[in-house]
C-alpha cells in the first residue's frame, strides 16, 4: 500500500504540474511548432555532465536495495581479479550469481548488526591497504585502477565490510558453542600415526549450495564454473565470489587433508587427483564442490620435494626464424652433452662449447619448480642434469644440481592444528545451515 501511495502522490504532482503550464501557457497555433513559444535557438551548445541513467533496483533485501550498478561493479571486480574479461555467452550466468552473493552479502551484514557487531571505517581500511598493497598499490591507486576498469573502492569496501561481519558474527554465533573435546583430538592424532607414510593434499574448494529444486542449475553453474578455471581463471577469486563455505573468505583453502577426512564422494576423486588438477563438479549432499589439488605429501614423513637445490641453469638460444628441423643437430649435440656434464664444473664448459649462457642460483626449493621438473629431478643426484627443455623460440635449457639439502622434519601431528581443523569443520557446517536459515526468513523483493 506505501508504494501505491507514493506512486498516486507523484502523479497527483504531474498532474497539477501540468494544470498549472496549460493555465499560463497559450495554446499553439495550428501548423506552428508546440516549441514556438520558447524561443528556442537553432544551434544548441550544452553545458554540465549528462545525467547519469536511472540505476534501477535488481532486489530489495529486508530493506536494502541492491542496484544494477552493484551487480556491475561486482562484475568487473570479477573480471579484474581473474585478469581477463568476462566471455559474453557467461555474462547473463555470472550476474544471476553475483546478484545471488549481493543478497548473501547484504543477510550477513544485517545479521552481523541486528547482533550489536560494528564493523569500523577503521577495520575496513585497515583491510583495504592490505588489499592494495598485496597489488603493490596504495588505497587512492587502488580506487582510480578499479574506476578504470568499471568496478568501484565501493564494491570492494562493501565485500570487505561483509566478510568482517560474517567471520565476527561466526565467532560469536557459532564458533562460541561449539566444542572440541581432547579426546576427540587425541583420536584424530592416533589416526594420523597409523596413516603415517599415506597421502595428503593441499586442496582448495569451490561449494555450491542447491536444493532439489534447482539442483540441475547449480550443477551447470558449476560446470561452467570449471570451464572458465580451465580456461586460465584464479581459483581463489573464484572461491571467494561463488564459494558458499566458510572458507571463501581464504580463497576456499582447505589447508593439508587426507582423504579419510572427507566426504566419501569426494575422497574418491581427491585419491585420483594429482598437484595442479582441477575435479569435475562433485555431487555432495547439500550442493557440489569443485575440488584443486595444489600439492601432495606424505602424513608424519620428510617431504623430499622440500629439498632446497643450488643450481646452475645452461641455456641455448637460436637466432629469430630457426626451425626444428634446423634446431635438431644442434639439440641432439646438447641432449648427449649434458648427460656426462661433469657436475657444475662443467656446466661452464658445456656453455662454453654451445655458446649458452649460465645462471646459478642458490637456496631454489624444489616443490616451487614447475611440476614437470619437480618430478625429473626428485630422483636426481648432485652433479646430474635435467634433460633439456623449452623452446626453439625461448631457448632450450638444462639444470644442473650443484648442491641438494633434503628436508629432516617429518610433519609431526600438531594437537593445536588438529584442534583447529575439527573446530573449523564444525563452523563451517553451522554456518551454511545459519546462512539458509537467513536466506528462509528473508524478505527479498526482486525488480
Amino acid at each position: 500500500m506505501g508504494r501505491n501511495l507514493k506512486v498516486l502522490t507523484a502523479a497527483a504532482v504531474v498532474g497539477l504540474a501540468g494544470a498549472a503550464i496549460a493555465q499560463t501557457a497559450p495554446a499553439p497555433a495550428p501548423g506552428r511548432s508546440s516549441a514556438a513559444g520558447l524561443n528556442l535557438p537553432e544551434t544548441v551548445t550544452v553545458y554540465g555532465k549528462p545525467i547519469p541513467s536511472v540505476v534501477k533496483a535488481s532486489a530489495i533485501v529486508n530493506g536494502v536495495v541492491i542496484t544494477q550498478t552493484d551487480i556491475d561493479q561486482r562484475l568487473a571486480l570479477l573480471a579484474i581479479a581473474n585478469n581477463s574479461p568476462i566471455p559474453a555467452e557467461e555474462e547473463e550466468r555470472l550476474r544471476v550469481q553475483v546478484l545471488r552473493n549481493l543478497i548473501d552479502e547484504t543477510l550477513q551484514i544485517q545479521a552481523a548488526k541486528q547482533a550489536e557487531i560494528t564493523v569500523s571505517q577503521q577495520d575496513i581500511d585497515r583491510t583495504l591497504a592490505r588489499v592494495a598493497q598485496n597489488v603493490k598499490q596504495n588505497p587512492d591507486q587502488l580506487a582510480a585502477y578499479l574506476k578504470a576498469n568499471g568496478s568501484s573502492i565501493r564494491s570492494i569496501r562493501r565485500q570487505i565490510e561483509g566478510e568482517i561481519a560474517w567471520s565476527r558474527l561466526q565467532r560469536q554465533k557459532i564458533e562460541s558453542q561449539i566444542s572440541v573435546g581432547d579426546d576427540e583430538v587425541k583420536a584424530v592424532i592416533d589416526r594420523l600415526n597409523a596413516a603415517k607414510g599415506t597421502q595428503e593434499y593441499r586442496i582448495g574448494e569451490i561449494f555450491l549450495a542447491s536444493s532439489p529444486a534447482n539442483s540441475q542449475q547449480v550443477a551447470a553453474n558449476a560446470q561452467q564454473i570449471v570451464a572458465a578455471l580451465k580456461q586460465g581463471a584464479s581459483f581463489a577469486g573464484y572461491a571467494r565470489q561463488y564459494s558458499e563455505a566458510s572458507t571463501a573468505a581464504v580463497g576456499g583453502d582447505l589447508g593439508w587433508i587426507r582423504p579419510e577426512q572427507l566426504p566419501e564422494q569426494l575422497a574418491m576423486t581427491v585419491r585420483a587427483m594429482g598437484p595442479g588438477q582441477l575435479s569435475q563438479p562433485i555431487a555432495i549432499p547439500g550442493g557440489f564442490s569443485i575440488l584443486a589439488v595444489q600439492d601432495t605429501r606424505k602424513v608424519l614423513t620428510a617431504d623430499p620435494r622440500n629439498a632446497v637445490l643450488a643450481l646452475k641453469q645452461v641455456s641455448i638460444s637460436f637466432p629469430k626464424g630457426t626451425t626444428s628441423a634446423s634446431a635438431e643437430s644442434t639439440l641432439q649435440r646438447f641432449a648427449a652433452a649434458t648427460q656426462n656434464v661433469g657436475g657444475c664444473g662443467g656446466a661452464d664448459k658445456l656453455a662454453a662449447d654451445f655458446k649458452a649462457d649460465v645462471v646459478q642460483s642458490d637456496q631454489v626449493k624444489l616443490r616451487e619448480l614447475p611440476p614437470a621438473l619437480q618430478d625429473m629431478m626428485l630422483p636426481m643426484q648432485v652433479g646430474q642434469a635435467t634433460r633439456p627443455f623449452g623452446s626453439i623460440e625461448d631457448g632450450v635449457r638444462v639444470l644442473v644440481i650443484c648442491g641438494r639439502d633434503e628436508d629432516q622434519t617429518a610433519n609431526a601431528p600438531n594437537p593445536d592444528a588438529v584442534f583447529a581443523q575439527l573446530q573449523e569443520e564444525r563452523v563451517n557446517l553451522r554456518a551454511r545451515r545459519y546462512l539458509r536459515d537467513l536466506r528462509r526468513d528473508a524478505v527479498i523483493d526482486y525488480r
